[in-house]
């Protein structure tokens, strides 16, 4: 991993060679031709099993006449379509590898990410293309490719037409070789592209699928960006293994995407969101009335998800089946089984099948019952590190155990809680303070719409809280009424010293709150 183009093959004990990979969607289109694949309703489209093997194709024959083959990158700005699935298995039958980039950062932000990646195709949104056009000068990108929301007249559909029916040489590839590169977000330095892995894919298909309940007759609806692990493998991926239906929504609105929920000709069994749309959702005026008699498993990962949204989304009959994951992790390691949902409210479950964790204090030894550590990870569904990053890959892992990031307690079941992210922790009078527990107290007040809290120096105790919130509509509150709240019912060093009111919280694509910004705002400009 010193160059792009370094041999990324993972070694392998003698006489224990390489497992194949298949191409799903051949098989499915061979053995349930009539059954629906895709369907886009930013375009109206929808695709059968063959109608998406027969597009794979085209995308792979045209990849081909580029001189794209194995190894070499084909990068992705766009919002969510059908082409994300095109090109991700042209890609896998070519050998070639996908780049999805974040359409929500600057070209400066991607010119680092296309320089370190360097693709040699760019496939954009026609809305993009003064972007692209300035990423191809200052990356020497070498060809660009745009799709106009699945209009027939794009280059990008005018591309498929020429080369459909066109024979494609499919590489022979295995579960060690690289198919995507997803592009971390950067919470501190430059980004880092997590290199997933043909068998990390596999492997999460079969880790996430048995349990989410995902079979030939789900209907999942996909909100996330499906640049984002949590869009293309929450339950995306694992619908397509499994021979189900994936239905593309461009991107989130509320009011929409619960239309589209209790739309009985839509069929939607499955879903998967960040706590953010669940709570913008739960707040929307259609909450109410809205059928979800059909939603069958509501996950929720990516972030600490605030009791109150668990118990609003309880009150409708649905109860949303906590998990963990990340990018590096391709990405399930633990799930809540529904069974437990009510029971263990604010668990993200148990180990997957295939996933081992461990929970490890300072010293490196693993935590008793309830005692706070870092949550590791290992299994075959880890990333095998970084593109061009040797050193970041070094420092990510102990050993086999990838080191997450996140701390995290088991309970005395066996079941784990995720408590916060290290980097969010702040320390107060010598005690280790985790935002997401105070949060979880602000949603209480009815007052507030959103919260979050930041570390804040302090002259007396080293750190003290900020509790950053956006009211709802017509809403006020002050300072004490929110710190006698929390300290009804949190020890007195986790109730925030302040507060702070602003128009909306700062967030990513996939809705996760940027406290990094809210630092640099309520701390760095001090």
């Amino acid at each position: 991993m010193t160059s792009a183009d370094a041999d990324i093959t993972l070694s392998r004990p003698a006489g224990h060679g390489p497992v194949r990979a298949y191409d799903w969607i051949d098989h499915h289109a061979t053995q349930r031709p009539r059954k629906e694949a895709i369907r886009d309703l930013g375009s109206g489209r929808s695709f059968t099993y063959p109608e998406l093997d027969s597009r794979v194709d085209a995308m792979a024959a045209y990849l081909g006449s580029l001189g794209i083959g194995r190894g070499d990158r084909v990068a992705v700005l766009a919002q969510n379509g059908v082409e994300y699935f095109d090109i991700q298995f042209a890609c896998a039958r070519t050998g070639s590898i996908c780049v999805l980039l974040n359409w929500r950062l600057t070209v400066s932000e991607l010119e680092f990410i296309i320089n370190d990646s360097t693709p040699a195709l760019l496939v954009h949104d026609v809305s993009f293309a003064e972007s692209a056009l300035d990423l191809q000068k200052r990356c020497a990108i070498g060809t660009l490719l745009a799709v106009d929301n699945g209009g027939a007249d794009s280059a990008y559909e005018q591309a498929m037409s020429q080369f459909a029916g066109q024979s494609v040489e499919r590489v022979e590839l295995t579960h060690d070789d690289v198919i995507t590169i997803m592009y971390t977000s950067g919470t501190t330095g430059l980004p880092k592209g997590a290199m997933i892995t043909h068998g990390m894919n596999f492997w999460n298909c079969v880790n996430l699928g048995g349990p989410a309940g995902v079979g030939l007759d789900t209907v999942h609806l996909n909100v996330l960006p499906l640049f984002h692990t949590g869009g293309l493998n929450c339950y995306s991926n694992p619908v397509l293994h499994g021979g189900g239906t994936v239905v593309i929504q461009k991107a989130f609105d509320p009011g929409e995407t619960l239309a589209i929920l209790g739309d009985e000709a839509q069929g939607i069994t499955h879903f998967f969101g960040v706590p953010a749309p669940y709570q913008f959702m739960m707040q929307h005026p259609d909450f109410e009335q809205t059928d979800l008699s059909r939603l069958r498993n509501a996950g929720v990962g990516g972030a600490p998800c605030a009791l109150a949204i668990l118990e609003g989304w309880s009150e409708r009959g649905v109860d949303l089946v906590q998990g963990f994951g990340m990018t590096e992790t391709s990405p399930a390691c633990i799930f809540l089984d529904p069974g437990d949902s009510l029971r263990k409210i604010g668990s993200t479950g148990k180990g997957l099948l295939h996933t081992e964790f461990r929970i490890v204090n300072d010293a490196g030894a693993d935590c008793a019952a309830d005692e706070v550590g870092e949550l590791w990870v290992a299994g075959p569904h880890i990333t095998p590190g970084y593109w061009n990053r040797p050193e970041a890959t070094a420092d990510a892992f102990e050993g086999r155990w990838l080191k997450t990031g996140d701390a995290a307690r088991i309970d005395d079941e066996g079941f784990v809680y995720i408590v916060d992210r290290w980097k969010d922790m702040y320390i107060s009078g010598g005690e280790n303070v985790y935002p997401a527990e105070i949060e979880n107290v602000l949603y209480q007040l009815p007052e507030v719409a959103e919260a979050a809290i930041i570390g804040i120096p302090d002259d007396r105790w080293g750190e003290a809280g900020l509790a950053v919130l956006v009211m709802k509509p017509g809403a006020t509150i002050d300072r004490v009424h929110v710190q006698e709240h929390c300290a009804a019912q949190l020890a007195k060093f986790k109730v925030p010293s302040d507060i702070a009111i602003i128009d909306e919280l700062p967030r990513n694509a996939t809705g996760k709150v940027l406290k990094r910004e809210l630092r640099t705002q309520f701390v760095n400009n001090d």
